[in-house]
Formats: structure tokens, C-alpha cells, sequence
């Protein structure tokens, strides 16, 4: 069966992140993105609470997007060279499609926030495993602005997080495999 790659078992098997930057077009039209994002939002969800939220960055508001992040960026770190403020402004044009996923806590309620915050987390992977089934590949990037409360407050606010950027394309090139764990590095019996 996993051989199959039409099997499910076989999509989650083989399933890899593509890197955002070598992800092109076409991408997902509207209705298959609004289908991805009914994926992502079937997760474990502990309370009923949606702990999480989709803001689609379409391309249109790209450009808007990396003029945002450039300048987050410069308030943030205003010793940052020409490298590095072309590096937020490609980040803000990679892929076709781009998902950013927001952990949206609900503080007020008796669901642990880390039941909440794995629950968000899980909306990212589905996004990532609709993706793959439809066709694509998807890459879920963080880093600097993942953290920053300035480029968090363009999609939400506290005590919202973003989760991450996922970004949805085609691949330019063949998706290579990565180093994986071996299982019984990772996997022990409990034996009491």
C-alpha cells in the first residue's frame, strides 16, 4: 500500500516540505486554498476552541507585505545591511500562495495553553499535508519575524502568536529527501 502513491498512507509517507524560495507557480486558485484551509482547520481541537486562525497574504498584497516586513525589520535592527533587508523583502515574495498560521489562544478558558498551542501547530501540518494531496508542496518557515511582535501585529494581536509562514507552490526541482531519525532512536516501549 505504500507503494501506492495515490493511498493515503502513501502521501504520509512520503510527504516533504519544499523550500519557499524554489516554489513557483501555478499555485493554488482561491478554491483550493479555501479547501486546503478546511483541512487544516479538521485538528484535535480540546474544547471546541479554534485556537488558531489563517491569514491569507494574497498576491496582490505582497508588495505591501515586504514594504511592512522591511520596516519592521529596520526598527527592530537598524545596523541591518543592504543583504539583510533584501533578505525580508524576498521572504515576503516567495511562493505563489502564503498562509500565515496564527496560535489564537483562548486564555480565558480552562484548556491548558499548550493543548491550545499543539492544537495550532497541528493546523500548520494539515495545511502542509492538504497541500502535498492536492498537488503541491508546501514550506513552513519561522524565524525573525515568526517573532516579532511588529509582524505579528499586522495579522493579529496578544496574545496571538504566529506559528508560522506557509508558503504553497509547485516545485521548481525534484523535492530532496531529507535526513530522517532512526526509529528506535526515537521510539521505546514503556515497560513499566
Amino acid at each position: 500500500m505504500l507503494n501506492d502513491l495515490s493511498s493515503p498512507l502513501a502521501l504520509l509517507a512520503t510527504r516533504r516540505s519544499g523550500k519557499p524560495r524554489d516554489l513557483v507557480g501555478p499555485g493554488p486558485d482561491d478554491a483550493q486554498l479555501d479547501a486546503m484551509l478546511e483541512i487544516a482547520a479538521r485538528v484535535p481541537d480540546h474544547g471546541k476552541l479554534a485556537p488558531w486562525r489563517f491569514v491569507i497574504v494574497p498576491a496582490e498584497a505582497r508588495d505591501a507585505f515586504a514594504a511592512k516586513l522591511v520596516a519592521a525589520y529596520r526598527a527592530e535592527r537598524p545596523e541591518a545591511g543592504r543583504l539583510e533587508i533584501e533578505a525580508m523583502d524576498s521572504f515576503a515574495r516567495q511562493a505563489p500562495a502564503l498562509v500565515v498560521v496564527l496560535s489564537a489562544p483562548k486564555p480565558d478558558s480552562h484548556i491548558p495553553l499548550w493543548e491550545q498551542e499543539l492544537s495550532a501547530g497541528a493546523a500548520g501540518m494539515n495545511l502542509l499535508h492538504a497541500a502535498t494531496a492536492m498537488g503541491f508542496a508546501g514550506g513552513w518557515l519561522t524565524g525573525w519575524a515568526a517573532y516579532s511582535d511588529a509582524v505579528r501585529d499586522l495579522f493579529g494581536a496578544a496574545p496571538e502568536r504566529i506559528a508560522g509562514f506557509v508558503f504553497i507552490g509547485t516545485p521548481s526541482r525534484p523535492i530532496e529527501e531529507r535526513p530522517r531519525p532512526e526509529m528506535n532512536s526515537i521510539v521505546r516501549k514503556w515497560t513499566g
